[in-house]
């Protein structure tokens, strides 16, 4: 059973000064244990406050390196882009933020292939994963549909794959790649960031249900051997 420990906090600006407090002690400590850490962050809006403040942290940057969690197979510069979004934030402070993808692609397979390759030459494992979910459980882009058991069970060695949701989510109808479970729980610090009511109601459902859950976060969870630290945000 993997153990959860829950941090709660009034709004989204008080949960993204704690986190990004928490991810500067972990890439700190990786850089003095390594001489460089390397990160894994979602996209999306959450995490966004949490990037403004982690970006103000001082940091040797340069020994830093960020993957996106999950992108969509979307040109660099789209507004659907996750890397773009990180990009922008990390970019100026001196860190290397690796594309999963960087353009849009027909085949989705090929396209986690080469995301997979990608990564075959970053030091691994993570030193942190940070995650955050859908309201229909979804995690980093580990969705419901035909991929769903190759991104949970594929080879361990896999750190990327490829996925079309089912069904594609309307507010972004595209095919993804993504970490894989194995990639996901491999990481020296796993962490969920989320925010309101609904989202937490889905994750206390997915933990209880563990590897029996219909949904992918808590597929995810119930094959996680480290502590998870979840920070949940009222507003």
């Amino acid at each position: 059973m993997t153990e959860i420990e829950w941090w709660e906090y009034d709004d989204a600006a008080e949960m993204a000064g704690a986190v990004a407090g928490d991810v500067q002690f972990i890439i700190e400590s990786a850089i003095d244990a390594r001489g460089a850490a390397v990160i894994a962050l979602p996209g999306g809006k959450t995490p966004l406050p949490i990037y403004e403040k982690l970006a103000s942290a001082k940091l040797d940057w340069k020994r830093v390196t960020i993957v996106p969690t999950d992108d969509r197979l979307v040109p660099m510069g789209d507004a659907l882009s996750n890397v773009t979004g990180i990009a922008k934030v990390f970019l100026p402070k001196g860190a290397r933020v690796l594309p999963l993808t960087s353009e849009k692609a027909s085949d989705y397979r090929a396209a986690g292939r080469a995301a997979d390759a990608r990564l075959q030459d970053v030091h691994w494992p993570l030193d942190l994963c940070l995650l955050g979910i859908g309201t229909d459980g979804h995690t980093a882009s580990i969705f419901p549909g035909p991929d769903l058991d190759e991104a949970l069970q594929g080879p361990k060695e896999r750190r990327a794959l490829g996925v079309m949701p089912d069904p594609l989510p309307p507010e972004a109808p595209v095919a993804r790649v993504t970490l894989s479970h194995s990639a996901i729980a491999s990481s020296r610090a796993l962490m969920i960031a989320i925010s309101g009511p609904k989202k937490r109601e889905v994750l206390e459902r997915a933990i209880s249900e563990g590897a029996g859950s219909t949904l992918p976060i808590g597929r995810v969870l119930s094959e996680v051997e480290l502590p998870v630290d979840v920070h949940w945000s009222e507003s």
